[in-house]
């Protein structure tokens, strides 16, 4: 019984064994085979490669067909998008009173003269009592004048009695004016419903973009916000900070390029229409103002964007910084010609940037520049100069 256990162990053992190494084994032809699916790359020339199909290299590579385009005047600089002041209207009331009715929603497209609120004040019914007793009065004094400018003439009265009269007219008038002045002042659109309650209106076309504006909200002239903005979103204004060593390189028409997170993969463009005229104490920056069309509507007030200001002349390619690989004082970058061939180019930095860099020699533009796995490309072409 003793003599069977040892021969079981002994058996197990030998089992175990086996397994072991057929596991080592099969270890030792998967890494055989991926061995030898990592071939190398054939060397077409001194300075290209190509990779036959499927190999495992192919799929840490990436190439981008990148476009020539106006060359920046430097790094990407911090923007900001506001409202147009041009074409934005911030609504609010020269009277007391509360609103009694809302006629527009934030979003909602409005025209000149449409109605956005009713307000019920009782300053407007005021100027309206003082505006018809003024009226009144002057018919009055009129009509006092004419009988006293009759008499004078039949010397029936004095002459003093009739500069009295005439006074008086003058003063009524004077005073019928001042209460016509204040109801405009206080009712520029002149639309009352009835009563003492009045429109308030949209000055422009536009869309309704902000609304304070609430159910009986009691209104004053000295209110903090307005009740209703109303803007042409189609139209916005790019507030760019620029580095005082920028300031004078930047002129009036310069074109800027815009990039948003929203849009990652679009380019936006605006117009320089005016420079800062003084610079901030903290970050040592002047804020510079450009207008954008922004014609369907995809860029808001309030966004943060990165705005590059680009040279008046000349144009480059944009590559990633990790598709650039330099050697000495000299830099390169690997074009793709065909599916698996690549081809090194030595290039002319026009400039260069934190993530970006602007490449004038050596590219032609809308060419596939391999912006993934640049440093394999070039182990690999050195290894194949080694082995020849």
């Amino acid at each position: 019984m003793q003599g069977f256990k040892k021969i079981t162990i002994a058996a197990a053992m030998g089992t175990s064994l086996l397994m072991a190494g057929c596991g080592d084994k099969a270890a030792s032809t998967q890494e055989a085979q991926e061995a030898r699916a990592a071939v190398s790359a054939v060397k077409n020339s001194i300075d290209s490669l190509r990779y036959p199909h499927g190999a495992p290299q192919l799929s840490m590579i990436e190439a981008q067909v990148i476009p020539a385009s106006p060359v920046p005047l430097g790094d990407q600089l911090s923007a900001h998008l506001v409202y147009d002041e041009d074409v934005t209207a911030r609504i609010g009331v020269a009277i007391s009173g509360r609103i009694v009715a809302l006629k527009a929603e934030p979003g909602t497209v409005v025209k000149a003269g449409q109605v956005l609120a009713e307000i019920d004040s009782p300053d407007v019914g005021t100027a309206y009592a003082d505006i018809n007793k003024a009226k009144a009065d002057l018919d009055h004094k009129r009509r006092v004048y004419e009988r006293a400018k009759d008499l004078g003439e039949g010397e029936a009265i004095a002459a003093k009695d009739v500069e009295n009269a005439l006074a008086d007219y003058v003063q009524a008038q004077a005073e019928t004016g001042r209460a016509e002045l204040r109801l405009k002042n206080l009712n520029p659109n002149g639309l009352v419903v009835r009563g003492q309650r009045i429109s308030l209106v949209s000055p422009m076309n536009g869309v309704v973009t902000e609304r304070t504006a609430t159910p009986a909200l009691e209104v004053s002239p000295g209110m903090s916000s307005p009740l209703f903005v109303v803007t042409d979103p189609k139209r916005l204004w790019l507030m760019i900070d620029v580095p005082e060593k920028l300031l004078s390189q930047i002129k009036l028409g310069s074109t800027v390029s815009i990039e948003s997170e929203a849009y990652p993969n679009e380019r936006f463009a605006a117009k320089i229409v005016q420079l800062g005229q003084s610079v901030d104490p903290n970050s040592r920056r002047v804020t510079v103002r450009a207008r954008l069309n922004n014609p369907d509507g995809k860029l808001l007030p309030e966004m943060y964007v990165r705005a590059s200001v680009q040279q008046e002349s000349g144009t480059g390619v944009a590559v990633p910084n990790s598709a650039i690989i330099t050697r000495g004082i000299y830099s390169y970058v690997y074009v793709q010609n065909a599916p698996g061939e690549f081809q090194q180019r030595k290039v002319k930095l026009l400039t260069r940037g934190s993530d970006i860099s602007y490449v004038g020699e050596g590219l032609k533009g809308s060419e596939s520049i391999v912006i993934k796995g640049a440093l394999l490309l070039d182990a690999e072409l050195n290894v194949s100069d080694n082995h020849d």
